[in-house]
């Protein structure tokens, strides 16, 4: 009877176990760790023109047709002899070519360049931090970024946050799937386990939960 039991007891404590392990690291694939500090400093995807975007446009020899503009929220902007032109989620390059095409009805071979001088970018491109963080965000994306440079731009985890249990959302283009990845913030940030810091990839969203104790 007495064996019995103690092995009852012994299975239930191994269940509660099991239970908080669980409560203490996030499901999912586990990615590559990065370095701190990237030992070649490469460039990333051309950038993609987003809603906000400021943009100076620039025609030579026909400086009354340049401009400095805002992409409006609807994603057009509007500068002299162009009217609503749509830019968002075009290259810069592929933008001053539009425009060029336009101002080819006025002007001989224009030659124009677009310059984007503040960044947002598209949805597709931002780093986004939400949950149990000190200021959730939205971040421009930038070449070679990790999680670690993510938490610094939103002032890390809040007092509640269950940092080992957040968890990564990637999308695959290539698949047009959504895929989970476990992160360790807790690991990252309060030991400072260089394991835990990854790369990020435009797009992707940080989840981090409150701790359930």
């Amino acid at each position: 009877m007495l064996t019995t039991f103690t092995a009852r007891l012994f299975a239930a404590l191994a269940g509660v176990g099991l239970l908080l392990s669980g409560c203490t690291s996030g499901g999912g694939a586990q990615l590559a760790p990065a370095n701190f500090v990237a030992t070649q400093e490469g460039p990333g995807e051309e950038y993609v023109i987003g809603p906000l975007d400021k943009l100076t446009i620039h025609v030579w020899r026909n400086d009354e047709l340049g401009a400095t503009v805002q992409v409006r929220p609807d994603g057009r902007i509007t500068t002299p002899l162009v009217a609503d032109m749509p830019a968002v989620g075009k290259t810069p390059t592929m933008l001053a070519e539009d425009i060029r095409l336009q101002l080819s009805q006025y002007i001989a071979e224009p030659l124009v360049t677009v310059i984007v001088n503040e960044f947002a970018g598209t949805f597709s491109q931002q780093i986004r931090v939400v949950g149990a963080t000190e200021k959730p965000a939205s971040l421009p994306y930038r070449a070679n970024m990790t999680v670690l440079d993510a938490m610094i731009a939103v002032g890390g985890m809040s007092e509640f946050a269950s940092g080992n249990r957040a968890k990564l959302v990637r999308f695959n283009r290539t698949t047009g799937s959504q895929q989970e990845y476990a992160l360790r913030l807790g690991d990252l940030l309060k030991k400072g386990d260089t394991k835990a810091n990854v790369m990020l990839m435009p797009g992707d969203v940080i989840i981090i939960p409150e701790s359930m104790f």
